[in-house]
């Protein structure tokens, strides 16, 4: 028969070994809460890495003035939404995009708030998926005057027997006069009119400048009856030694 110090000190045994397999479950359990939450910072940062935008710039035309992205390497992520915002350079404080705060367009109207053409502005982006948010992804540094893309003018023609008018507006750009009408761009640069003429009778039918100058209507003469020609157009910028793309092809038949 087993005495009772034995069966004292059996049990006490029993309860030492169940405190060392508490002790040691409780150890194991915090290692796996660590490692666990190691693997979520992981998986979180690889996230964040796989949906961060690529390749924020700015696109101008005529100072209609957007931000652009392109979407992280995780692509295939539709639910991705982006927030966007804007300062001018200089300033510490970044603000908000509320229209552009949460959305999934790659692209932002910034027009209005880079309105003070001669200041440099910079944009960024950071996007969220799934209850993880990326970095911010930077623009370049943005000057509306310098690097927007002047847009050709618009062309009406008007023909006679030997001769062409041709009535050329400048292009406008999206701010307003107290009036309501948009203000043309050369309210803001020293633009000339550039005008070319093709005679499609030739077999090489080469662009002819045929006027340089900043007058709004324009009379070419000494043409041919009885010939097609097409009139093409565009803007120059002598300060900037640039162009705009030309206009479209207006074609008449002197009678």
């Amino acid at each position: 028969m087993p005495t009772r110090e034995m069966l004292f000190s059996h049990g006490a045994a029993l309860l030492r070994m169940r405190g060392i397999m508490l002790s040691s479950l409780c150890l194991l359990m915090h290692l796996l809460q660590e490692n666990i939450a190691t693997i979520l910072v992981l998986g979180n940062q690889d996230l964040q890495d796989l949906i961060k935008p690529q390749k924020v710039e700015f696109h101008s035309l005529n100072f209609n003035n957007t931000l652009h992205w392109q979407p992280g390497r995780a692509r295939e992520a539709r639910d991705t939404v982006y927030f966007v915002q804007y300062k001018v350079y200089g300033q510490s404080t970044w603000q908000n995009k509320a229209d552009c705060w949460g959305i999934q367009n790659c692209v932002c109207d910034l027009t209005n708030e880079t309105s003070d053409i001669q200041e440099p502005y910079y944009g960024r982006v950071k996007a969220a998926l799934d209850g993880v948010y990326s970095s911010w992804s930077l623009s370049c540094r943005f000057t509306p005057w310098r690097e927007t893309v002047i847009g050709p003018p618009t062309i009406a023609v008007v023909h006679s027997s030997k001769s062409i008018i041709l009535k050329l507006q400048a292009p406008r750009s999206p701010y307003k006069r107290k009036r309501g009408s948009k203000i043309p761009m050369t309210n803001y640069y020293d633009l000339l009119y550039q005008v070319f003429i093709i005679n499609n009778l030739l077999e090489k039918q080469h662009k002819v400048l045929v006027y340089e100058g900043k007058h709004k209507v324009i009379k070419i003469e000494d043409l041919r009856p009885g010939v097609s020609y097409c009139i093409m157009a565009k803007m120059y910028v002598p300060m900037l030694d640039r162009s705009s793309a030309f206009s479209s092809r207006q074609c008449t038949m002197l009678q």
